[in-house]
């Protein structure tokens, strides 16, 4: 006799039809067993009708949830009680149209994307493992297929001979395929606007002072690959400062979050995320910290322990997870959190935070003091810099100059150069870059004047006020990066 309520046990004074909701829920899940006669102390208070329910209860659950129990008659001091005793089932099991399931010593009803969870999970089928009727192969990408093409010959996890196939071929190869029909992890993949399909697949990404006060923000929109590698590159170049310094005439850059941890982060983001909730990836940027949110769910009887400790793959999409491992950007050995944590430990950056509630998983990067000392550090001398050169090209103030030579750390055209290095930048990425906060600073006194010298031009010359305009460096401006 159970002592105790729990994930296996419930406890009823008294018999009412209300509780075969809990029959479903236990046959929902791993099982158990309704006393019936017992207070909420565990105590036997007897059954009345014991002798008429212990004849009635099998056929009433037989004939309403479909399923067969065993109820058994109890005494205890000359008092009658009955316990039901209820299999774990392997099909879904509906008390009135109505899904319930036993969670720890509670009863819920599985609703909206718990419940499509639940069906599928049943069916033997996974989210991303549905068919979509209407959808061909040629409907899809021809340029993403062939990216991943080229992406998969680098990380050499499919033999040669299976790129060579045609699309629909390398589609089926992958497994994105069920009959005639392509499966949602295909349109996630490879189609160029997945969203009009599942709602809510894009990135939000945003910059806050506080909780509460937006700055700025950016959505990236398309298939999954170019999703992960444009937000990488985003993040990291307009929503991340780097704490310069200079060893000699060497620039060093230090970001706060290490380049292999953000990636495996907002890869694991995209891969892993319950696409049935309609809501997009969610990363947040402070002065002091980077939060990734997405719609998680873990393993059936998973903690955030589990996760965090060694454990095997059991990727919540895996035909989301295989595409992705194929083309060489994750791992299939559950590591993926261990190496998030490793690359902070190796950069000597703080520990990632962890919070994971049903649905909501928060993944934190702490800036460390250090870092943030070094911005602050940064920005000073960039302010005292700008203030300098205003006073110079205002014609109020000439500061003695005796050396010829332009100094790179201070110059303002050198600082737009150096910026520009590694890739094309929008007006407001490239001012943050260079962390100036004073728009008539950044452009009198930087943009113009590189513009002017020749060293950097605009991508849309013919759109100079365009929304999607953005600057690079011309060929003198590399080879005086050079």
């Amino acid at each position: 006799m159970s002592r105790i309520e729990s994930q296996h046990t419930e406890w009823k004074e008294s018999w009412r039809d209300d509780l075969l909701r809990w029959v479903s829920g236990f046959a929902n899940a791993e099982g158990g067993r309704l006393e019936i006669g017992r207070n909420d102390k565990g105590e036997i208070v007897g059954l009345a009708d014991a002798p008429k329910l212990l004849e009635d209860l099998p056929n009433k659950i037989r004939d309403l949830l479909g399923i067969l129990v065993a109820v058994n008659l109890h005494h205890t001091a000359g008092k009658p009680w009955l316990v039901i005793e209820v299999d774990a089932y392997p099909n879904p099991i509906s008390y009135r149209g109505h899904y319930y399931i036993r969670s720890g010593s509670t009863l819920q009803e599985l609703k909206g994307a718990s419940l499509d969870r639940f069906l599928l999970r049943k069916q033997g089928r996974t989210w991303d493992g549905v068919p979509v009727p209407k959808v061909k192969t040629a409907d899809l990408s021809a340029p993403a297929i062939q990216k991943f093409r080229e992406m998969a010959a680098r990380s050499e996890r499919l033999e040669p001979a299976d790129l060579r196939v045609s699309d629909a071929a390398l589609v089926d190869k992958l497994k994105l395929t069920e009959g005639t029909y392509l499966k949602r992890a295909a349109l996630l993949l490879f189609h160029d606007d997945p969203e009009h399909f599942v709602t809510g697949a894009f990135v939000k990404i945003g910059y806050f002072r506080s909780s509460s006060d937006l700055a700025y923000h950016d959505e990236v929109h398309g298939n999954l690959f170019d999703q992960s590698a444009k937000t990488i590159d985003l993040v990291q170049t307009k929503y991340l400062k780097a704490a310069i310094t200079y060893q000699g005439i060497q620039r060093i850059e230090r970001y706060p979050v290490p380049n292999a941890a953000l990636r495996e982060a907002i890869l694991n983001a995209l891969v892993h995320r319950d696409y049935a909730v309609g809501a997009p990836v969610q990363i947040r940027v402070y002065e002091d910290r980077l939060k990734i949110w997405n719609p998680a769910v873990l393993p059936e009887g998973w903690t955030l322990e589990n996760l965090l400790a060694d454990h095997a793959s059991t990727p919540f999409n895996p035909a989301l997870a295989n595409a992705f491992f194929r083309a060489g950007e994750i791992e299939t050995w559950g590591r993926g959190i261990q190496r998030i944590f490793e690359a902070c430990e190796n950069a000597g950056t703080p520990a990632p935070i962890i919070d994971y509630r049903p649905n909501d998983l928060w993944l934190e990067f702490p800036f460390s003091p250090e870092y943030l000392k070094a911005i602050a550090t940064t920005a000073q001398g960039e302010a005292q810099s700008d203030e300098k050169t205003s006073r110079k090209t205002s014609g109020k103030i000439t500061d003695p100059v005796t050396d010829p030579v332009t100094d790179p750390v201070t110059d303002p055209v050198h600082r737009v150069v150096l910026a520009l290095a590694t890739a094309e930048m929008a007006p407001s990425a490239l001012s943050i870059r260079l962390g100036l906060k004073h728009r008539p600073t950044f452009r009198e006194n930087y943009l113009r004047p590189a513009l002017a010298q020749g060293l950097i031009e605009p991508t849309i010359p013919e759109k100079p006020n365009s929304r999607l305009q953005k600057y690079r460096l011309t060929a003198k401006g590399r080879a005086l990066l050079d």
